[in-house]
């Protein structure tokens, strides 16, 4: 196990290299010049005493766009690897505190969502295969249809329209509301989840399909297996089958989709807090790329790039956890 772990770290570390590059060159051939706008920004500023062409000196050397790609690249990740991935163009704050500042909404927000999802998606889905071909199953496999072809544009924006703007139950953008801070603790969880309501609604009507098909087609798969026939044929209740037998064999192919939830949980949901603008770290990346606002992008991918690897390695070590066939070998 720990030469397994070793070895994939250092395959991780490699291709999180490779992804640095890669976003680092593409962020360099941009055919804008960000700098230049950044620059011309600054020193227009009201009470700004430097010019236009020291902004950009400055700029131009502490990004190191006097040098080529490779050391440019090389400057970063030495910087990089001391904590230092440079000031917001856009916040004019480190980008970790930007960061830290907005991930919170996106954990609350995807958090919940993914718990709804998984405690939604494998009991229906389950429920579905169970009894194939009957009314109930076939209502799963409509909704979860609906799902998977509805675009979290058109929903998000067909449920803030509805209850938001036309019936008015709650509010059509953020996360609080504009007396939040004077509320007691109890109504500020009121506040916060009915602010929370639509974009939960919108993330899980979103993604559930796809784990209610997912978990239907497993269990399908493991209840036609040959050991639970014999389980049912010495006489066991059907719903120890179920339970006992079949329930922990249909987690092993739905572990592929817990090594998504990491970057997922940390990526935010750009759309869905971009229509409900939620200050998530989704809807900032969205402001940064838009702004131009190199420094905070290339930390997000990268950090995304990280938490994707890991996610991965982590689903691959629960795939011991719940099936004992498999084992790592060296």
């Amino acid at each position: 196990m720990r030469q397994y772990l070793l070895r994939r770290l250092l395959i991780s570390i490699l291709v999180l290299f490779l992804v640095g590059l890669i976003v680092y060159c593409i962020m360099r051939l941009l055919p804008t010049s960000y700098i230049e706008m950044i620059a011309r920004k600054r020193a227009q500023t009201p009470g700004s005493t430097r010019t236009y062409q020291d902004w950009l000196s400055q700029l131009t050397a502490v990004y190191g766009m006097n040098d080529n790609i490779i050391v440019g690249f090389f400057k970063w990740v030495w910087n990089a690897l001391h904590g230092n991935f440079g000031d917001s163009w856009m916040w004019d704050i480190p980008v970790t505190q930007k960061f830290t500042e907005v991930i919170g909404d996106t954990i609350w927000l995807i958090g919940i969502s993914t718990a709804f999802e998984w405690l939604i998606g494998i009991p229906m889905g389950m429920l579905a295969a169970h009894k194939q071909y009957s009314k109930t199953d076939y209502a799963v496999t409509v909704f979860a249809l609906i799902g998977i072809s509805l675009p979290t544009f058109f929903l998000g924006t067909l449920l803030k329209l509805l209850f938001a703007i036309k019936l008015g139950w709650v509010d059509p953008i953020g996360i609080v509301g504009r007396y939040y801070l004077s509320l007691t603790p109890v109504q500020r969880v009121g506040d916060m989840a009915a602010h929370l309501v639509l974009p939960v609604v919108t993330l899980v009507i979103a993604s559930i399909g796809a784990i209610m098909r997912y978990t239907r087609t497993n269990m399908l798969e493991v209840l036609n297996a040959d050991y639970i026939r014999t389980a049912r044929a010495k006489g066991l209740p059907e719903g120890m089958v179920v339970r006992r037998h079949a329930f922990r064999n249909t987690l092993i192919p739905v572990v592929t989709l817990i090594g998504g939830l990491l970057p997922a949980l940390f990526s935010g949901a750009l759309i869905t807090e971009d229509i409900f603008q939620i200050p998530g770290i989704g809807y900032t990346f969205y402001q940064a790329v838009v702004a131009g606002d190199i420094p905070f992008s290339m930390f997000f991918l990268i950090f995304v790039a990280a938490m994707t690897l890991i996610g991965t390695l982590l689903a691959d070590i629960l795939y011991a956890v719940v099936d004992p066939r498999v084992r790592i070998s060296r």
